[in-house]
């Protein structure tokens, strides 16, 4: 017996099931990679950061959770997942609906505005959007942020920044978004390490999604004495494995 289920992982988290037909013209199940998984140091049978994600949410047994900014659909699968197990492990009771029943729910917010690459959430066929249905709102962060979440009186357990990657715009995500967290809530920053970004080596097919950033690592070392930081950073170990590309976990001093 394992505690993970390697083949759940693969089809449902780390891939997107696809039809596609053989060389006969027979339908056949294809499992493509879920894009931009690779920055969270994931593959087919391992969920790099995501294990940490998840777990976070797991042992804090958070329900209102929300990410910034969506690529592939990666991490708000992921904090689906956690709630649905907070539930099968008889943590949370009641009803088990992802968004309306009693198991909270996962908002996720990006303007699919092109910056950043593709949104899986738009694809016409999306795996990520009818199997794991996170609250989406089609908006930029700040205009979600005074339209959407300050109007309805929303506050977050888990928070997962990972929109736009410039030092002003991480800074105005923080800034704003921090204001909504719970007591004993926390914050994940993606794409933090610096080592990261001067060490790495992109195929020719990553370089198409790929955009080198700098903001995060930045604005992580300018947060002041009333927060609490946790590197997660993995570069150099294991080199010849997917490594992520940094993530900070922060909570209130």
């Amino acid at each position: 017996m394992k505690i993970y289920n390697k083949e759940y992982i693969r089809q449902f988290l780390t891939n997107n099931p696809v039809m596609s037909k053989d060389i006969n013209g027979k339908p056949v199940k294809e499992f493509r990679q879920v894009p931009y998984r690779w920055t969270h140091g994931a593959t087919n049978y391992h969920l790099g950061d995501g294990h940490l994600v998840h777990s976070i949410i797991v042992a804090m047994r958070y329900k209102t959770l929300c990410c910034l900014g969506s690529g592939g659909g990666f991490i708000p699968r992921i904090m689906t997942q956690a709630r649905l197990d907070l539930h099968d492990t008889e943590i949370f009771d009641g009803d088990s609906d992802i968004n309306y029943g009693d198991i909270g729910i996962t908002y996720l917010v990006d303007a699919c505005n092109g910056v950043g690459g593709k949104v899986d959430y738009e694809e016409p066929h999306s795996f990520f959007r009818y199997q794991f249905i996170p609250k989406f709102i089609k908006e930029t962060t700040e205009n979600a942020y005074y339209n959407y979440f300050v109007k309805k009186d929303i506050k977050f357990d888990f928070l997962y920044i990972d929109a736009d990657h410039t030092f002003e715009g991480v800074k105005k995500d923080f800034e704003l978004y921090s204001q909504l967290l719970n007591s004993k809530g926390m914050i994940a920053i993606h794409d933090t390490d610096e080592r990261y970004q001067k060490e790495m080596i992109i195929t020719e097919d990553e370089k198409e999604y790929y955009e080198f950033f700098d903001g995060p690592p930045k604005f992580i070392k300018e947060l002041g004495p009333e927060w609490k930081t946790f590197d997660f950073f993995n570069t150099g170990i294991h080199p010849s494995k997917p490594q992520s590309t940094g993530l900070t976990i922060v909570q209130r001093a």
